[in-house]
C-alpha cells in the first residue's frame, strides 16, 4: 500500500494513510478497539473529558463503580474484572485531545521541555488543568508527558494502538495512568502523567547530571528492593487478569518512579494477549530488548506469560549487580551480564564479589542469597522451571522483611555515563534490529541494549 501511494502523495501522506489502514484494521481484531481521529462533531467543551469512542470485544462484566477515571470521566458502568489493587474497564475510558491543547500544553513542544527521545518519537513535558485537563501555563496545574509519534514510523502506529488499549483499560498502582490521547490527521500523540525521577535505568547507571537537576545518587538497596517489588507486583497484575496480558518489553528503562520513588510500568506498545483456549503459549514475530528476551521466545517465537518472569530477572541481577544487561566495554566473557553472572549467583563468596559496591553495608547476605536464589529461578532455562510473578513479589517481600533494621552504608559510586531517555518508553534511539536476529550481534551496541524489530 506504502509503495502505491507514494507514487500518488508526498511521503507523509503516504505514512498517514497507512496509519488510517492499520488503525482500520485493528478493529477487527477481537480486544481491540480503534480509536476514532478528533473529529469536529466530536470535539468537547473546553476541559469536558471525552470518552474513547468504540469498546472493545472483552469478556467479563461487572458494575461500574462510577470513579473519576483519566480526567475526570467516570467509567459508566465499563468496569470489568476488579481485583484487590486494580481493574481492567471494559474500554479504554481517556480524554480526547486536540492537537492544538497539547500544542499549547508543552509551548509548541519546545526544546526545553523534551524528556525523552525514542523510535516511536519524542516525549515533552506539558501542564495541563488538574480538573479540566485544559492546557496550563507552565509550573502550574498538573505535568503530564506527551509522547508524540514520529509521523514516518509504522511501527510507531501500532505501538500507539497496543498503547491505548492496554494502558486505556488497565487500572493499577504499579501501571503508568495513560490519561489520554489526540489522533488528528497525521497526529499521533499520548498524555501519561509524569514521573518526576524518571526512570530505574538512570538510577542503575547513569552519574552524570540531569538537566535542571542534580546527580543521580546511587539507589540504596532498601530502595531498589521497594522498586523490584513494585514493578513485581505489576507484572502479577497483568499475568493474573483474565487475558494474561504479557508484557514483552520489562527491562531497567520502562520502570518509571515518581517523587517517593513507587515504580510504575510504561510502554505497552509490545504488550499482547497471553494464550487462549487452552493453549500454552502465542506465537508471534520476535520483538523485544536483547539481553531482556526470554530464550524460549527469540529462539522459537512461542511467548509464554513466563517469558515476562525471565526479564524480571535480568533487571533484578541489574539491580543486585549494578551492571548492564549488555556491556561490550566489560571484559570479553562478560558482556553478557546473565551468561557471566548467572554461574555465580549459588556461590556465597562469589556472590559477595559480584554485588554492587556502592551497596556495601546496607543489606545481610542473607537477604542477597535469597534475591539471587529468586534471580537464578527467574531465569531458568526452561519457562515451567520460573515462579509466577505472585511469588516472585512474596520472595521479595520477604527479602525486604531481612533488611529491615538497619543497614547503612554505601561506597563509591562506579562511574558510568551511559546516557538514557527520561522513560515511557523512550532510550534514546537504540539500535532497532531485525527479526529473530542473533542476540550476540547486539554486542556491537553498548548503550541501552537494543529492541529487537
Amino acid at each position: 500500500i506504502h509503495r502505491v501511494f507514494r507514487s500518488i502523495f508526498t511521503t507523509s501522506d503516504a505514512y498517514a494513510i497507512c496509519a488510517h489502514f492499520t488503525l482500520a484494521a485493528a478493529m477487527a481484531r477481537p480486544g481491540m478497539v480503534a480509536p476514532q481521529p478528533n473529529a469536529p462533531a466530536a470535539k468537547s467543551s473546553p476541559g469536558q473529558a471525552r470518552k474513547s469512542p468504540s469498546a472493545p470485544t472483552t469478556s467479563g462484566s461487572g458494575s461500574g463503580s462510577g470513579r473519576p477515571v483519566a480526567g475526570g470521566a467516570t467509567n459508566g458502568g465499563s468496569e470489568a474484572s476488579p481485583s484487590r489493587e486494580g481493574r481492567i474497564l471494559e474500554a479504554p475510558n481517556l480524554r480526547i485531545f486536540t492537537f492544538a491543547e497539547l500544542k499549547a500544553a508543552t509551548r509548541n513542544f519546545k526544546s526545553d521541555t523534551l524528556l525523552g527521545e525514542g523510535g516511536f518519537g519524542r516525549v515533552h513535558k506539558g501542564w495541563v488543568d488538574e480538573k479540566t485537563m485544559s492546557p496550563a501555563r507552565s509550573g502550574a496545574g498538573m505535568p503530564v508527558a506527551v509522547k508524540k509519534l514520529n509521523p514516518e514510523s509504522l511501527q510507531g502506529v501500532q505501538e500507539w494502538q497496543s498503547e491505548v488499549n492496554f494502558l486505556g483499560r488497565l487500572i493499577h498502582p504499579n501501571l503508568v495512568r495513560l490519561l489520554g490521547y489526540c489522533w488528528e490527521d497525521k497526529e499521533l500523540l499520548l498524555v501519561y502523567e509524569y514521573m518526576a525521577k524518571g526512570n530505574l535505568e538512570d538510577h542503575l547507571f547513569r552519574s552524570e547530571p540531569r538537566k535542571g537537576a542534580g546527580a543521580f545518587q546511587p539507589l540504596s538497596w532498601s530502595l531498589r528492593l521497594r522498586v523490584a517489588i513494585d514493578a513485581a507486583r505489576g507484572l502479577a497484575f497483568l499475568h493474573s487478569s483474565e487475558k494474561h496480558v504479557i508484557y514483552r518489553d520489562f527491562k531497567a528503562s520502562n520502570i518509571l518512579l515518581d517523587t517517593q520513588f513507587h515504580a510504575k510500568l510504561s510502554d505497552f506498545g509490545l504488550a499482547k494477549d497471553g494464550p487462549a483456549g487452552g493453549s500454552s503459549h502465542v506465537t508471534t514475530r520476535v520483538m523485544g530488548t536483547y539481553g531482556y528476551a526470554a530464550p524460549e521466545y527469540v529462539a522459537t517465537g512461542h511467548l509464554y506469560v513466563k517469558s515476562d518472569v525471565y526479564g524480571f530477572g535480568v533487571v533484578l541481577l541489574e539491580v543486585l549487580t549494578g551492571l548492564r544487561a549488555l556491556d561490550t566495554d566489560r571484559p570479553s566473557g562478560q558482556h553478557n551480564l546473565v551468561d557471566w553472572a548467572k554461574p555465580h549467583l549459588a556461590d556465597r563468596r562469589k556472590l559477595a564479589r559480584l554485588m554492587d559496591p556502592r551497596l556495601e553495608g546496607q543489606y545481610s547476605s542473607r537477604g542477597a542469597q535469597r534475591a539471587a536464589q529468586l534471580t537464578l529461578r527467574c531465569l531458568a532455562a526452561e519457562h515451567t522451571n520460573r515462579p509466577s510473578m505472585k511469588e516472585v513479589v512474596a520472595v521479595l517481600q520477604e527479602v525486604e522483611s531481612m533488611s529491615r533494621g538497619g543497614f547503612v552504608g554505601s561506597a563509591s559510586p562506579r562511574p558510568n555515563n551511559a546516557r538514557s531517555g527520561h522513560g515511557y518508553g523512550q532510550s534514546p534511539r537504540p539500535g532497532y534490529m531485525s527479526e529473530r536476529a542473533s542476540p550476540a550481534g547486539s554486542h556491537g551496541s553498548q548503550h541501552p541494549s537494543p529492541r529487537v524489530r
